[in-house]
């Protein structure tokens, strides 16, 4: 008998959007509207879906009134990722943030330029423009370099132009998320044997994991410790994230793989969810 072929997740399954819990609402869309620029898709009490393009949630933010801060040490997000369709995009808004000193970082990771600040609730955030994928530089062993160099801030903005930043382009997305674990080993084999990502960097306690050469949609880490526990209840920060894939029979494909390995699955009206080992809520849905 052959060895079993590995079946990896469909190659354009990639992130749709993160579900936040937040302190204060209003507080949370003056960052998120007015600071940053993003738009209201749909707003109730206690919960509002942000957009780029008027049509495609990115980002839930939802109200806890008694929320508490997320302690050091513990799991979950480190950041997620929106990204920019175009370099000139990152240029504005890299330009924006500064003219009114928000306070951020930067960094080149050759395959990509990055920025990244905080919330109001202290949830880490990535704004970010991939370079063309034949730019990206591979190392001997033929996989992505693991490298954060220092972001080129005046040559970047000197694309920005006369054009100042309003708001997101219609074609901004999720790009990747990034995530605090405690355990690497139990990550890959959930993330990887489970789900169907391909591992394409590991570096410094951290591995990152991708669907169709991306360099990663989802980063896991153990930098808040090893074996670190999940912050308490009612703790600022993510609810979930969701995956979509091209159609059901790749969702229904990717259900069978989590329970061979003996991993618990719920399916809500054609949406699989299904929480990884450290208490991190996944959904997955079919863009069809």
């Amino acid at each position: 008998m052959g060895t079993p072929v590995k079946k990896t997740i469909h190659p354009s399954t990639t992130i749709s959007h993160v579900h936040l819990t937040v302190g204060d609402l209003e507080r949370s869309l003056r960052f998120y509207r007015d600071t940053l620029g993003l738009q209201i898709l749909e707003k109730n009490l206690r919960i509002v879906r942000l957009t780029a393009d008027g049509v495609i949630p990115l980002i839930t933010l939802e109200e806890e009134t008694d929320a508490q801060p997320k302690p050091p040490g513990t799991m979950g997000l480190y950041h997620f990722a929106i990204l920019l369709p175009e370099r000139t995009d990152l240029a504005r808004c890299l330009q924006h943030l500064l003219e009114i000193e928000l306070p951020l970082g930067a960094s080149d990771h050759q395959f990509s330029e990055a920025l990244y600040l905080k919330d109001p609730d202290g949830n880490g955030i990535e704004i970010y423009t991939d370079r063309p994928r034949n730019q990206w530089r591979q190392n001997e062993k033929d996989k992505l370099p693991a490298v954060s160099d220092p972001l080129d801030m005046a040559g970047l903005l000197s694309l920005a132009g006369n054009r100042t930043w309003n708001e997101f382009p219609e074609k901004t997305r999720i790009g990747h998320i990034h995530l605090h674990v405690g355990d690497l080993k139990k990550a890959e084999q959930f993330y990887c044997e489970g789900l169907g990502f391909e591992p394409t960097i590991r570096w410094n306690g951290a591995l990152f994991v991708a669907a169709g050469g991306y360099h990663h949609h989802i980063g896991l880490n153990t930098w808040a410790g090893e074996g670190a526990p999940p912050p308490p209840p009612k703790s600022v920060g993510l609810q979930h994230f969701s995956l979509i894939a091209p159609n059901w029979e790749e969702i229904k494909r990717v259900a069978q793989q989590l329970k061979g390995l003996g991993i618990p699955i719920e399916v809500q009206e054609e949406t699989l969810w299904v929480t990884d080992p450290f208490g991190i809520r996944i959904q997955l849905s079919a863009a069809n």
